[in-house]
């Protein structure tokens, strides 16, 4: 009987490709579903009955460690997916844990399924992945849940998730600004960041500029639509995303 799967991914592209690569390179593999999201994926683990899980990390609103730990009680093997970083891939070795790096390479998920495959058949092995597991998304003190390893020019620079004020965009590259002043420049495009950082503390607020709304510090219309930070930073509002930001203002 092949090894029955499911694969969580906020990405259609990256869905569908890990898919065809499943097909095409590992026919022990079925994949049951394809999953947009996390509840997305518990409505489809009830229904399918997988086996084990191929899960992307930094998905927007709740991200794959909290959708783990919310089916914790099933005990399903995963293997992670994720674009470039450097803290999570450090934490999954130190764990022994499975992952891919985007873009996929062919090989390294011929070795992820053999893996898993071994870890569905043993039950040895089995409870070693899931205590490996457990620790990693309930340890409080993860590096993977305080900081975000930002890529630059000459390698990364770690920030916690409450420094970063703001993201501004420059063509291909990225200014990360912290609250002690710093600007940090990555090679990323700000598109990247907005996709991984959580949905609940950042907002892009114009195309050129993503907020943390714990650093937002009031509203003006003064000079434009204006966001005012709490470093005195004047953050440029699109008429697009001012309804948006007006509401979670009310909110939050």
């Amino acid at each position: 009987m092949p090894l029955r799967t499911l694969i969580v991914d906020d990405e259609p592209d990256a869905r569908e490709n890990l898919r065809i690569m499943l097909e095409d390179t590992c026919p022990e593999v079925e994949v049951a579903a394809l999953a947009s999201g996390a509840e997305h994926a518990r409505e489809l683990i009830a229904l399918h009955h997988p086996q084990a899980l191929f899960l992307d990390i930094k998905m927007p609103g709740e991200d794959g460690f909290s959708l783990l730990r919310s089916i914790s009680h099933l005990e399903l093997p995963v293997v992670f997916t994720t674009a470039y970083d450097g803290f999570a891939l450090q934490a999954f070795r130190q764990n022994a844990l499975d992952y891919l790096e985007k873009p996929i390479d062919p090989e390294d998920l011929r070795r992820a399924v053999r893996k898993l495959i071994r870890i569905v058949g043993d039950p040895d092995d089995g409870a070693h992945h899931h205590a490996s597991l457990d620790a990693l998304i309930n340890d409080p003190d993860s590096p993977l849940s305080k900081r975000v390893a930002v890529p630059g020019r000459d390698g990364l620079v770690l920030i916690r998730h409450e420094d970063i004020t703001h993201l501004e965009a420059s063509n291909s590259y990225t200014t990360v600004f912290t609250n002690d002043g710093r600007k940090v420049i990555s090679s990323k495009n700000i598109r990247v960041f907005e996709t991984h950082l959580d949905a609940k503390r950042f907002f892009r607020v114009h195309k050129s500029y993503i907020i943390n709304l714990e650093h937002l510090k009031g509203f003006s219309r003064g000079e434009g639509n204006m966001a005012l930070l709490d470093n005195g930073a004047l953050i440029p509002v699109s008429r697009r995303r001012l309804p948006d930001l007006l509401g979670m203002i009310e909110t939050f």
